[in-house]
C-alpha cells in the first residue's frame, strides 16, 4: 500500500512540474497537440500501472517521454497513410537516443503556438492552462463560467486547426517577437485576472503566476515579461488582506500591511529591478512600478500618491484604456485633489463609462452626482462583498 501511495505521488508530482515540458516536446515533434496530449495521458496511466509493482524508475520524466513517444510512433504506423505519420515517425526516429540530460525544453514554443493569430484569442488563455498547465476543461470552464462540453469543443477544435495548418512550433523572428509576446502576456495576465479575489477560481492565481515565471526564464532579455511577472506577485503579495475575518472586502488603502507577504514582495521588486535594467519600458513595468509604491506603505507607512499619480500618466500613454482611465482619475484625486480628478472623469467617452463600475463608485466616492453614482454603481456590483462594503462607505442606494 505504502508503494502504491508513492508511486502515484511520483506520478502526480511529475505531472505537475513536467507535463508541459512533456507535452511540449511530443507536440513539437509531431505538429499534433491533441495526439501528444493522448499519449502522455496513457504513459502517465501505465505509470501508475507499473510503478508500483516495479518501483519508481530512476529518470521518471525519461521514462514517461519514452512511452508517450512510443504511443506516438504506435498512433503514426496505424494512420500511415496519412503525409503527417511520416512526418511524425522521422522526428520522433531522431530523438530516439537522446539522452534525458539533453531533453529539450519547448514550452515557449508552445505558449507561442497556443497564442498564434490564427487561433482565436479567446481561447489563447484557455489553450495555455490546458496544455501548458495540464488543467481539465471542466476546471477551466468553470473559472471562466463557460459551459465544460462546449469548451472542450472549442478547444479540440483549436488543436485541430493547429494540426491541419501546420502551424510551427517555434519561437517568432525578432520582427515578429513583439506582437506574439504581447499576446502570451495577455493571456497570462487574463488567467490572473480571472482568478483575482475570486475564492472559487483562486488556483488560477498561482498558475498564472507559474506561467510568468516560466516566461522570464525561457527570455530574460524580454522586460515586459519580468514586468507582469513583477505585476502579479505585488498583487498575490496583498491576497491574505483582501478579506476580512469574515469575508468582508478590504480596499487597499485600509489593508493591514502587515498580512502582506514580504517574501513575495521582494520577489517582485527583483524582478521589477531586472526589468527596469532592459531599458524596455511597457505597460506591465509601470503597473508594477504603481504597486511596487502601494507595496512601499508596509515600510514607511504612507503611500505616495504623487509618484503613482505620475506613473499612471505613463501607464495611460502606453495604454490608454477605460481601466487605466478611471485608476489615473483616482489617483489624482489623491494627489491633487477632487476638482482635477472629476475634469479627467467628465472627459472620458460616455459609452465607455456606461457600463464600469470602478467609474461610477470613484464618482460615488468623489461625491460627484453621489446619489446618482452610487445607483449606478450598485446595480453594476455582482460580488456581495463588495456591495456590502460600498453600503457601509457611501450608504444604500436611494428607493426611487
Amino acid at each position: 500500500m505504502a508503494g502504491d501511495q508513492a508511486a502515484r505521488d511520483a506520478v502526480a508530482h511529475i505531472a505537475r512540474a513536467s507535463y508541459g515540458r512533456l507535452v511540449a516536446w511530443l507536440a513539437a515533434r509531431s505538429g499534433d497537440i491533441a495526439s501528444a496530449e493522448d499519449a502522455l495521458a496513457d504513459a502517465l496511466a501505465r505509470a501508475l500501472e507499473t510503478w508500483p509493482r516495479d518501483g519508481l524508475p530512476t529518470a521518471p520524466e525519461a521514462w514517461l517521454m519514452t512511452a508517450a513517444r512510443r504511443r506516438l510512433i504506435d498512433q503514426a504506423r496505424r494512420r500511415r497513410v496519412r503525409r503527417e505519420a511520416a512526418t511524425t515517425l522521422v522526428l520522433l526516429a531522431e530523438e530516439r537516443d537522446r539522452a534525458p540530460a539533453d531533453f529539450p525544453d519547448d514550452r515557449l514554443k508552445l505558449l507561442f503556438v497556443c497564442a498564434h493569430p490564427a487561433i482565436d484569442p479567446a481561447l489563447h488563455t484557455k489553450l495555455m492552462l490546458q496544455t501548458v498547465l495540464g488543467l481539465d476543461a471542466a476546471v477551466i470552464a468553470a473559472a471562466f463560467l463557460e459551459n465544460p462540453a462546449t469548451l472542450r469543443q472549442s478547444l479540440w477544435r483549436a488543436k485541430v486547426k493547429i494540426r491541419a495548418a501546420r502551424i510551427g512550433f517555434v519561437v517568432p523572428e525578432a520582427a515578429e517577437l513583439p506582437d506574439r509576446l504581447a499576446a502570451v502576456l495577455e493571456a497570462i495576465y487574463a488567467a490572473f485576472g480571472t482568478a483575482w479575489d475570486n475564492g472559487a477560481r483562486a488556483g488560477l492565481a498561482g498558475e498564472a503566476i507559474w506561467l510568468a515565471q516560466l516566461l522570464t526564464e525561457l527570455l530574460p532579455t524580454q522586460a515586459e515579461t519580468s514586468g507582469l511577472l513583477a505585476l502579479l506577485l505585488f498583487a498575490e503579495a496583498r491576497k491574505p488582506a483582501r478579506r476580512d475575518p469574515s469575508g468582508g472586502f478590504v480596499p487597499l488603502s485600509d489593508q493591514d500591511t502587515a498580512l502582506w507577504s514580504g517574501a513575495m514582495i521582494d520577489a517582485a521588486e527583483t524582478s521589477l529591478r531586472h526589468a527596469a535594467s532592459l531599458s524596455a519600458p511597457g505597460r506591465f513595468q509601470f503597473e508594477a512600478a504603481i504597486q511596487a509604491v502601494h507595496a512601499d506603505r508596509r515600510r514607511t507607512g504612507r503611500t505616495d500618491w504623487d509618484a503613482i499619480a505620475l506613473l499612471y500618466e505613463a501607464l495611460f500613454v502606453a495604454a490608454p484604456t477605460t481601466g487605466v482611465a478611471v485608476a489615473r482619475a483616482a489617483a489624482v484625486a489623491e494627489a491633487q485633489g477632487v476638482a482635477a480628478a472629476a475634469a479627467l472623469l467628465d472627459a472620458l467617452p460616455a459609452d465607455s463609462v456606461a457600463d464600469y463600475q470602478p467609474y461610477w463608485v470613484l464618482r460615488a466616492h468623489l461625491g460627484i452626482d453621489r446619489a446618482a453614482s452610487l445607483t449606478r454603481a450598485l446595480a453594476l456590483t455582482d460580488d456581495p462583498a463588495r456591495r456590502a462594503f460600498i453600503v457601509a462607505r457611501y450608504g444604500d442606494a436611494p428607493q426611487g
